[in-house]
């Protein structure tokens, strides 16, 4: 595993972008940063962090060997990834928010931003960035936040949590590679927040609306139960999954 550290950088999966396009870069390529400057998370949100506490890296995949029809297959092996590392680490009531926000109970811990590169139509490669709350204990403004600390009272290596991380995203690759979809798609919806429960979502014109979470499709869409036993898809652009 090849790993550069840095002391600060804007956004680590700017700077892997910008260097996989400049040269050939080693499976699993990994960027760390102790700061992020313009950390960027799903929808252009913004990621902040205290400096040296938290888990913000980017990882390279190369998955030109890969043949992947649904690109949200990764985001599940990746969310499932996060899930089997902060298992190991004993943290508790672990889920995933639609599409890859890693909760704990309803806290949120972990925002991960995936962009794949593709050149000639086919997918060469992704880049994972990953924002790991680990020893950070101050969230002010932020209700919904928590970190690994926080849920177990101990304080982590950022190394060793790098290192746990990248043994099952290895992991969950390979069962990309042997074309395990089923067991991929099955596994993240056991780990689904509010499926099957009355929840409530926003649309993009700011409205409210009740339904139940079914399922996510193959092309990472969300099937919710609405009124008069109607079953709609939503992709990521359309609606808010509120807590």
């Amino acid at each position: 595993m090849h790993i550069i550290k840095l002391n600060a950088i804007d956004s680590t999966n700017s700077y892997l972008r910008t260097l996989s396009s400049e040269d050939v870069l080693v499976d699993y390529t990994v960027v760390m940063a102790k700061f992020q400057t313009q950390g960027r998370g799903q929808m252009g949100t913004v990621w902040n962090s205290e400096s040296s506490k938290n888990l913000t890296a980017s990882v390279f995949k190369d998955i030109s060997t890969l043949y992947i029809e649904h690109p949200f297959y990764i985001s599940m092996a990746i969310s499932l990834a996060l899930i089997k590392a902060l298992q190991s680490f004993s943290i508790p009531k672990l889920s995933i928010k639609w599409p890859n926000d890693i909760l704990s109970e309803d806290k949120k811990i972990c925002g991960v931003l995936i962009e794949n590169v593709i050149k000639q139509n086919s997918f060469r490669a992704t880049i994972i960035g990953i924002g790991l709350n680990v020893n950070q204990t101050d969230f002010e403004g932020l209700p919904k936040a928590s970190s690994l600390k926080l849920l177990s009272g101990k304080t982590f290596n950022l190394d060793e949590v790098l290192h746990v991380l990248m043994k099952y995203l290895k992991y969950y690759f390979m069962l990309l590679r042997k074309q395990e979809y089923d067991y991929l798609n099955k596994e993240y919806e056991s780990f689904l927040f509010r499926k099957d429960k009355p929840s409530t979502f926003v649309d993009v014109e700011g409205s409210l609306f009740s339904g139940i979470i079914k399922k996510v499709t193959e092309s990472g869409n969300l099937q919710v139960l609405l009124e008069d036993n109607i079953i709609k898809e939503f992709d990521l652009k359309e609606i808010t999954l509120l807590y």
